[in-house]
C-alpha cells in the first residue's frame, strides 16, 4: 500500500512522466483504456465470490484506480462503468440493472438496487471560463455515497456530492442533487422528499 502511495506521488511529481503513462494505459480518443489493459482487467479488479459482470458491460476501469464488486453483485448487460477519474466501490449483493452508467468516484453500498437506464455520475466539466471551449478546462469531481439497502427506479439521476442514506428510494425519473436522509422516498425533478419511512 505504501508503494503504491509512493508511486501517486512521484507521478503528481511528474506531470510529463504520468501524461506519458497515461497515453500507454488510455486510448485518448476512445476515453477508455487500450484493448490490452482490458484484457488485463481481471488481475487487478477485484471481483467477489459469485459476483458476476455480463460480457456486454463496457468496464472503463484502468489499473490506477480502484475498481471492486462485492459477493454475489450483478453488473448487468449494456452498463458502462468507469473509474478513471475517481475508485468504483459496489458492495454486497447489489445488482446494477441494464444500461446504467457508473462514472467514480461512486461508493455503492450493500444490498442496493439500481434499475435499468441510470446515470451515477460524479464527474463535472468546467465551464466557467468563457474565454475556452468548454473541452480545454478539465473536470471536477465530487464523490457520490449510496447507502445500504437503497432502490433507485429506472432513468433517475444522480448528480456529484451526492449521498443517499440507507433504506431509501429514489423514484424512476427522479433528478437527485441533494442528499437525501436515511428513510426516504424522493421524487421528481430535481427530487425531493415526498414520503418518510418509519
Amino acid at each position: 500500500m505504501k508503494d503504491k502511495e509512493t508511486m501517486r506521488e512521484r507521478l503528481k511529481a511528474s506531470p510529463r512522466l504520468k501524461h506519458l503513462l497515461d497515453c500507454i494505459i488510455m486510448n485518448q480518443r476512445d476515453a477508455r483504456p487500450r484493448w490490452y489493459i482490458r484484457i488485463l482487467a481481471p488481475l487487478y479488479q477485484h471481483r467477489g465470490r459469485s459476483s458476476k459482470i455480463y460480457s456486454s458491460v463496457r468496464m472503463d476501469t484502468p489499473p490506477y484506480r480502484k475498481f471492486s464488486l462485492g459477493k454475489n453483485s450483478v453488473i448487468e448487460s449494456f452498463c458502462c462503468i468507469n473509474n478513471a477519474v475517481g475508485d468504483v466501490s459496489i458492495g454486497n449483493h447489489t445488482r446494477i440493472g441494464l444500461h446504467c452508467t457508473v462514472i467514480g468516484p461512486v461508493a455503492i453500498g450493500n444490498h442496493v438496487n439500481l434499475a435499468q437506464g441510470i446515470t451515477v455520475t460524479a464527474l463535472n466539466h468546467n465551464f466557467a471560463d468563457t474565454n475556452l471551449r468548454i473541452d480545454e478546462q478539465g473536470i471536477s469531481t465530487q464523490p457520490i455515497i449510496i447507502g445500504d439497502d437503497v432502490w433507485i427506479g429506472a432513468n433517475a439521476v444522480i448528480l456529484p456530492g451526492v449521498s443517499i442514506g440507507c433504506h431509501s428510494v429514489v423514484a424512476a425519473g427522479a433528478v437527485v442533487s441533494k442528499d437525501v436522509p436515511d428513510h426516504c422516498v424522493v421524487a421528481g425533478v430535481p427530487a425531493r422528499i415526498i414520503k418518510r419511512l418509519d
